[in-house]
């Protein structure tokens, strides 16, 4: 009997349309105004955007590819001595030499005032040394760049936002840990080990910050307050080897192939369809003989056409809003995969990679508050951006233990590409967004 296979919406759904239906609410008040503090700070920042873009011209200068482990050290020392010049602890974390990457930045002030902040950036790029695309070129507002975008004008956002907090004195007495992870685009494995101090963070903080590049379109200007999580999975098939006159019959069955073409189709037609899951086969060998397997991402196949094919291999990844989708969604393969076509077999395995980052309550009361802040900088309001519009991303990992919010740094588009770059206009903005806001939750 083929299995049945129905999906109900998840409490991140939920949430979700419950914001999708809120202009119907009346409007909320008009945000307070700022505070001469925090118009100090605006205005700290517009003063020193020059400095800011120098500091970023610099950064993208450094090629840091995730495999490049002296760039990304050569990126993380610059940074370094921004924090230090602002009282930060910096440390400098190490990762085990058999994951060939270069490590993590923290830097901490552990003082006891106002919410527990944490700030987190990438140092590294999808761009290795052999990239063509290695420099930074201004071109009138905006500017390209390796990492522009992806995240060296977040790391920069961060840097000055803590630099216009110390210069009204707002950084004394602050709980904040900022974490420039160095393997973001390309995690070592395993995760538990590569991303166990910013977990530890996160169960530390109250609040995450992220600071990848923001969302902007014709509609609006967006806040961030979920991501997909990116996880994998690989479909292993069997099938009886004979000659192909007999295939369909009692003795040699459908073969290897024909058993993954049938799950593919089921998962089509079974598993899809649940708003906010997706999932993508990214690579297939079958035949007779196949090199490849689940740890491989590249392989050789052979086979004939008079032989009915032996092994197949499916690569594929999946994203979801929540991790109860996610665990849904793979009990849904599971049940696709069961139900074999005669003399086959088939198993499916999953491999984590980031969580989700939901949707929750204490998200959009950060971004009602970023939202305000906007509109008092004499703005539009930030609406919740749909989360298929964003990738997997570090912020994920502490999701489940704090309130976050994600897309603080400034304007960009093209990233993983020769074409990423940055509205250099956005950047005081983003600078002044993200100083208010730590400067208020640094006072609640």
């Amino acid at each position: 009997m083929t299995p049945t296979v129905s999906f109900r919406p998840c409490s991140a759904m939920l949430l979700f349309a419950a914001l999708a239906i809120s202009p119907m609410i009346p409007a909320a008040p008009a945000p307070p105004a700022l505070s001469p503090e925090e118009l100090a700070l605006s205005e700290w920042a517009e003063a020193h955007a020059g400095e800011a873009e120098a500091l970023l011209e610099t950064l993208v200068n450094i090629n840091s590819g995730t495999l490049n482990k002296a760039g990304i050290r050569d990126v993380a020392a610059a940074l370094n001595r921004e924090l230090d010049t602002l009282g930060f602890v910096t440390e400098w974390i190490r990762l085990p030499e058999s994951m060939d990457r270069a490590g993590h930045l923290f830097g901490r002030r552990l003082g006891n005032q106002g919410k527990k902040l944490l700030l987190i950036g990438h140092l590294d790029t999808v761009f290795e040394p052999d990239d063509p695309f290695q420099r930074f070129v201004r071109e009138g507002t905006w500017a390209t760049g390796p990492g522009i975008s992806d995240m060296k004008g977040g790391n920069v956002v961060i840097i000055y936002a803590l630099k216009a907090l110390a210069s009204i004195g707002a950084l004394e007495n602050t709980q904040i840990v900022v974490a420039y992870t160095g393997d973001e685009e390309r995690p070592g494995k395993p995760l538990e080990v590569t991303r166990r101090e910013l977990i530890a963070a996160g169960r530390w903080a109250d609040i995450a910050l992220g600071f990848e590049s923001g969302i902007r379109d014709d509609e609006a200007e967006w806040a961030t307050v979920s991501r997909r999580s990116s996880s994998g999975w690989c479909l292993e098939v069997t099938g009886r080897q004979a000659h192909s006159s007999g295939i369909f019959g009692p003795e040699a069955g459908a073969g290897a192939i024909f058993e993954a073409a049938r799950i593919l189709s089921g998962f089509y037609e079974r598993v899809r369809g649940e708003e906010y899951l997706t999932f993508n086969a990214g690579t297939i060998l079958g035949g007779t003989e196949v090199t490849s397997g689940c740890a491989q991402s590249r392989g050789e196949a052979f086979g004939k056409t008079n032989v009915i094919p032996r092994r197949v291999v499916v690569r594929g990844g999946l994203r979801t809003i929540s991790d109860e989708q996610l665990a849904r969604a793979r009990d849904a393969m599971r049940a696709v995969v069961a139900g074999h076509l005669p003399r086959t077999g088939a198993t499916i395995s999953f491999t984590e990679g980031y969580p989700a980052m939901a949707p929750t309550p204490g998200n959009v009361r950060l971004q009602e508050l970023l939202s305000g802040i906007n509109q008092a900088l004499g703005r539009e309001p930030m609406p919740v951006l749909d989360p298929s519009r964003r990738g997997a991303a570090d912020i994920s990992f502490v999701a489940p233990y704090t309130d976050s919010l994600a897309g603080l740094g400034a304007y960009g588009d093209g990233e993983h590409a020769p074409e990423e770059r940055l509205d250099l206009e956005s950047l005081p903005l983003a600078i002044k967004r993200a100083a208010i806001l730590i400067y208020r939750l640094s006072r609640e």
